[in-house]
């Protein structure tokens, strides 16, 4: 099959044949027709995850059909149109157990932990724990994104972030899944500022329905303040959807008395320790959370909400690009603000 391999954190990655993946024994190879290129799959090539093992092959929200099953599969047969989370869970452990495959303490993840989707065929353990079916009415486009950033931002917002109707939600950057809370926060009734230092991705906010938009990088101490002002003392919920010390920090400082910051963003090493602003936590008892994707078995409400059209993640897609073009978009992630979505078809030449 074909694949973007890279052999060096940071090195030009590149499309060439490798060997095509066989289906492990309760486990899955699906023919990826989709996969989303995002900010996660950038810090694997620059070397920010300590899992990845050379030479790599990146991707890790993706949606195509199931080719082949390994052995002890039920629920799952060729032929079959799925997505997965980018958490694959084992499925046996405690948390699994507990419901919460999303924090699962044996889990996989395509693209990191192993190889992943930015290749034509991809390998997945645990198929009938992990593997989401798609309705035939929902594009692979589409698709692809409910395996990481739109998922994610569904769990983070609602889940979470317990977000309820009225409340002011502050999103600090605008690029998939920061687009995705957007759209979510606002189909649950919340009223939306979205941060972000792009003119396009602050464009696509409004159209999904923000109330008001913050340019940050016309507050270099922070957007904080403008926060505050535009929501009437803070927001309610604030989400840091980019993931750096800065974002981190100015969604905290944000929020209103009794306020809940969730972090979807990666922090990696490299960037630092952000430096929360523990005094404010503490005098408005505000609430610290993390969001770490969505487990399979809760995708049916959300699944419900894009078939009846409250929401819509086929609009967040703006560009599509075949495999041949994946390597140069990737390594170009670090200098774009990214707007949207942006789709790989590893099956386009």
């Amino acid at each position: 099959m074909r694949a973007v391999v890279f052999e060096g954190f940071g090195r030009d990655p590149e499309v060439r044949e490798v060997p095509d993946p066989v289906a492990a024994p309760g486990g899955a190879v699906v023919r990826v027709e989709a996969t989303g290129l995002c900010r996660s799959d950038w810090h694997g090539w620059m070397g920010h995850d300590p899992g990845i093992s050379l030479p790599h092959v990146p991707g890790h929200e993706l949606a195509g059909v199931v080719e082949s099953v390994g052995a002890g599969v039920g629920r799952r047969r060729p032929g079959d149109r799925v997505t997965v989370p980018f958490v694959c869970a084992c499925g046996r452990c405690d948390a699994c157990a507990a419901g919460q495959q999303q924090v699962c303490e044996r889990q996989t993840q395509p693209g990191f932990t192993h190889w992943g989707s930015f290749a034509q065929y991809v390998a997945l353990e645990n198929a009938d724990v992990n593997l989401v079916e798609v309705p035939q009415e929902t594009s692979f486009a589409t698709a692809a994104g409910l395996g990481c950033r739109f998922a994610t931002a569904f769990r983070a917002v609602v889940g979470q972030g317990r977000v309820a109707p009225g409340e002011w939600v502050a999103v600090h950057g605008c690029g998939g899944v920061g687009l995705s809370a957007v759209m979510i926060a606002v189909a649950c009734g919340a009223r939306v500022v979205a941060v972000d230092v792009s003119p396009r991705a602050l464009e696509l906010a409004r159209t999904f329905g923000a109330a008001a938009c913050v340019d940050a990088s016309q507050h270099p101490a922070g957007a904080d303040g403008a926060v505050r002002e535009l929501t009437g003392g803070g927001a309610h919920l604030s989400l840091d959807a980019l993931g750096s010390p800065a974002t981190c920090a100015a969604s905290v400082r944000g929020l209103r008395r009794r306020g809940r910051h969730v972090q979807i963003g990666l922090l990696p090493e490299v960037s630092g320790d952000p430096a929360v602003p523990m005094a404010r936590v503490v005098a408005l008892e505000l609430e610290i959370l993390g969001s770490h994707g969505m487990a399979a078995h809760a995708y049916p409400p959300m699944m419900d909400m894009v078939r009846t059209g409250l929401l819509r993640p086929d609009l967040l897609v703006t560009e599509t690009l075949p495999l041949s073009a994946a390597p140069a978009a990737l390594a170009g992630m670090g200098a774009r603000p990214g707007a949207g979505v942006t789709i790989v078809e590893p099956q386009r030449e």
